[in-house]
């Protein structure tokens, strides 16, 4: 073979190996190309079949949240039934009560008219009697028939008196019997049903200390212990023959807290003179300023609301120092935060800006500059320039009608704040008012003819009148008492009921010389 042949031969030989060995590496290949698809095949079901699990695990949580949403629902709606249906027993039994003293009042009213015919009638037998009298005292006397009719009129006009003065009094300690039991029974239902709490701030503290040897160490030499605690809390402190007490006066709330809390801390340290006050003076206002802080931050986290400008959560603190006829500030204004957001969550209106609105509606109350400006406007400016929004800002100065409401929110806290302070127990009537009604009491009494002196006491509940023994008779008096009663319940308005105590006395005085 000539080295030609040999060439190709070799050649077609490589060409033939690279063919078979290109066909064994196809083969190769495509055997590991099936197994990994296999093997992907095997990983995609399996990963469906994962997937498919996880799917129905999750629709079997949604139905079992939603299962229990519904029967929280259903609960819901049967609390609301049940509380519904309570309400409507309770409106039933007062509408039957209400049914029944009309009825007991249709009785008395029956019986008073049955006793006003029987006086009638007396009345026209007397009339009868007096005729009889007068033509029998012209015939007998020699007295004209003017002369005689004025005699006559006078006797039975004194004994119809005190016939109807017995009479009326009867009627009266009857009355008195039934009414007490009747009374007793009201005041118990109401103590049932009207079962709420109530916070009075007076404009007085009292003081209490171990003995009367501290309060010459309090009052100090020529009283400059005194006159330096007053001058460093601007509270007046007032040091009298109360035993073992002290008495601390002042309209502001909080300077009394500082002026009682500063006493406090004296008398149990032992040293008491002018710089020792200054300085735990000054230090209990830090004190207090600290607790005020950390009140208003409570209060706002016991109502959840957040986000409250430091300076408003102060204002808040400040209200538990603050008072409105009576009512603790804060106490309300948590009460009216609740009822808000009670109210909004069965309006279906937002919550939170309810609450929020409900608890700072009376901010305006207890700045510690107090500008002149309703408190329901300067409340809306202080809102605003803390960064309150357009909603509560506007049911904050809307309150009391001095602008007008542009949300759903300003009603809700309008209706809501007189729901507090209308409460029964929740207020009570201002001094000015107490004062006028007990000075109109006395001078009703004075009126009257007879009557030297009048006294109004036990906090207007009690009236006594002094009478001259020359010109008053007992018989009067029990007329008097009657009359000045009839005239106080005619023409006052008062709380509960007012003894009249008509007191007449002859004293004989004489002195040896």
């Amino acid at each position: 073979m000539d080295i030609t042949s040999i060439i190709i031969g070799a050649a077609i030989g490589v060409a033939l190996g690279a063919v078979i060995v290109f066909i064994l590496q196809k083969t190769a290949l495509k055997a590991k190309t099936n197994s990994i698809l296999k093997e992907a095949e095997a990983e995609g079901e399996a990963l469906k079949k994962d997937k498919i699990i996880q799917a129905k695990e999750k629709f079997l949580q949604l139905k079992d949240e939603h299962e229990k949403n519904a029967r929280n629902r259903e609960r819901n709606l049967q609390s609301r039934e049940d509380k519904t249906k309570s309400k409507e027993n309770s409106l039933n039994q007062k509408i039957e009560e209400v049914n029944r003293k009309s009825q007991a009042i249709d009785r008395q009213k029956k019986d008073l008219e049955d006793e006003l015919e029987v006086i009638e009638n007396k009345k026209k037998e007397i009339e009868k009697v007096h005729q009889k009298q007068v033509n029998e005292l012209s015939k007998i006397s020699a007295l004209s028939v003017d002369e005689a009719k004025t005699s006559l009129m006078e006797a039975l006009k004194d004994e119809a008196r005190t016939d109807a003065m017995a009479y009326i009094k009867e009627i009266v300690d009857e009355a008195k019997i039934n009414a007490s039991k009747e009374a007793k029974k009201i005041v118990v239902q109401s103590i049932q049903r009207v079962a709420t709490e109530q916070a009075i701030e007076n404009s007085v503290s009292v003081f209490n200390i171990e003995s009367d040897e501290m309060k010459g160490r309090i009052i100090g030499r020529e009283g400059r212990n005194i006159r330096a605690l007053e001058a460093a809390t601007g509270v007046e402190i007032i040091v009298d023959d109360t035993p073992e007490a002290i008495i601390l006066s002042c309209f502001d709330a909080v300077r009394r807290e500082v002026a009682r809390l500063s006493l406090h801390q004296l008398v149990s340290d032992g040293r008491i003179h002018p710089a020792r006050i200054e300085e735990v003076v000054a230090k209990t206002r830090k004190s207090l300023n600290e607790e005020i802080i950390e009140t208003g931050r409570r209060t706002c986290i016991d109502l959840g609301i957040h986000g409250l400008h430091p300076e408003l959560m102060k204002m808040v603190g400040r209200m538990k120092y603050r008072s409105s006829y009576g009512q603790n500030l804060l106490q309300h204004s948590r009460e009216v935060a609740n009822l808000c957001a009670i109210m909004a969550s069965e309006l279906g209106l937002n919550v939170k800006v309810a609450k929020r609105a409900g608890l700072l509606h009376d901010i305006g109350k207890v700045p510690e500059d107090e500008p002149e400006l309703p408190h329901a406007i300067l409340g809306m400016q202080l809102a605003e320039k803390f960064g309150e929004k357009p909603d509560v800002c506007n049911a904050i100065g809307a309150h009391h009608d001095e602008i007008e409401m542009t949300t759903l929110i300003s009603p809700i806290v309008q209706v809501c704040d007189a729901i507090s302070g209308a409460r029964p127990g929740a207020r009570r009537e201002i001094a000015e008012s107490y004062i006028k009604r007990i000075k109109d009491l006395e001078t009703l009494a004075l009126g009257f003819d007879g009557v030297i002196k009048s006294y109004a006491i036990q906090a207007g509940r009690e009236l006594r009148v002094m009478v001259e023994a020359e010109k008053v008779n007992d018989q009067r008096a029990d007329e008097l008492a009657f009359i000045i009663s009839q005239k106080i319940q005619n023409e006052m308005t008062y709380p509960g009921q007012v003894k009249i105590t008509v007191i007449r006395e002859k004293r004989a005085v004489q002195y040896a010389k």
